[in-house]
């Protein structure tokens, strides 16, 4: 299994510390970030996360997901901003935030703070993207796949997940990533978790929206999951999807960059008032409890 064990209950180990030089190299990490495109592959990433049993575990057990139930990837994407484009002492505060409430996510055969959870979360976020990169965007830069790799892996490292256990280069997580997907299987509480994000009941106003986001999850998702999820796949969805991920494509190319890529103090100011928010609300539901 290329040197990490998928199944849930790996040993934890003390966050390490991230000095500022490790968040020196960050180019290629940003550049493929602040592409909109990358987004298309939210859903993809979350519901890959949830295929392991013992994330799905821990957001059923510890999450109100069925009254907040996009709280978990937006949650996830908050706390990627910050890392890719905060500064240090950004990187630092969200990271002692995330860490603690890590820390009160515990459960039967898991923990928040499990090294090899970490490692997986933060695998499905690169996949994702650089699903979306060499798949959508049709990119094929020299290298760069190599190097965002490389840069990603400090995602995980600032969550606590030691450089030295995670694989170490591009080769390397290519074969992580199909060991791991050949040894999952979803389980009834994942489908639960993605059923409640997938078909919100509180968010029927944005039907038309969800609606394409569930088609593009689908069109994204490994066909392995796609099929244990349960989501339809026609051959009328197919070709929709497709219809839609070209247009998409051809709106990247026709775009400038400065013109489709939002401002990144922004995006990081946006990250973390969502963050300060959700914390407040989570502090005031347990006062209340």
């Amino acid at each position: 299994m290329s040197g990490h064990d998928p199944t849930p209950g790996g040993a934890v180990t003390a966050p390490s510390q991230i000095t500022p030089d490790r968040l020196a190299d960050r180019d290629v990490l940003r550049a493929l970030a602040a592409e909109p495109l990358v987004g298309l592959a939210a859903g993809r990433a979350l519901l890959m996360q949830l295929a392991h049993p013992a994330v799905a575990r821990g957001v059923a057990e510890h999450s109100d997901f069925a009254e907040r139930p996009l709280a978990r990837l937006f949650g996830t994407l908050d706390f990627l901003l910050i890392v890719t484009f905060g500064t240090p002492e950004q990187v630092a505060r969200i990271a002692a935030k995330v860490r603690g409430i890590h820390t009160t996510v515990r459960g039967e055969d898991y923990s928040g703070n499990d090294p090899d959870l970490q490692l997986w979360v933060n695998a499905t976020l690169i996949d994702s993207a650089l699903h979306v990169y060499e798949h959508v965007m049709r990119g094929g830069e020299p290298g760069l796949a190599e190097a965002y790799y490389r840069q990603a892996r400090v995602v995980a490292e600032v969550l606590g997940c030691p450089l030295e256990t995670q694989p170490p280069d591009l080769a390397a997580f290519r074969a992580y990533m199909a060991d791991t997907l050949a040894a999952l299987e979803v389980t009834g509480t994942a489908r639960e978790v993605a059923d409640a994000v997938l078909w919100p009941r509180r968010l029927r106003v944005l039907a038309p929206a969800l609606a394409v986001f569930r088609l593009l999850t689908a069109a994204l998702l490994p066909d392995e999951l796609r099929g244990q999820f349960g989501l339809p796949w026609t051959p009328a969805r197919r070709r929709t999807a497709g219809a839609l991920l070209r247009t998409a494509r051809l709106g990247h190319r026709l775009t400038p960059a400065w013109l489709r890529r939002p401002p990144e103090p922004l995006l990081v100011r946006l990250a973390t008032f969502r963050v300060d928010r959700t914390l407040s609300a989570r502090r005031a539901r347990r006062r209340a409890a």
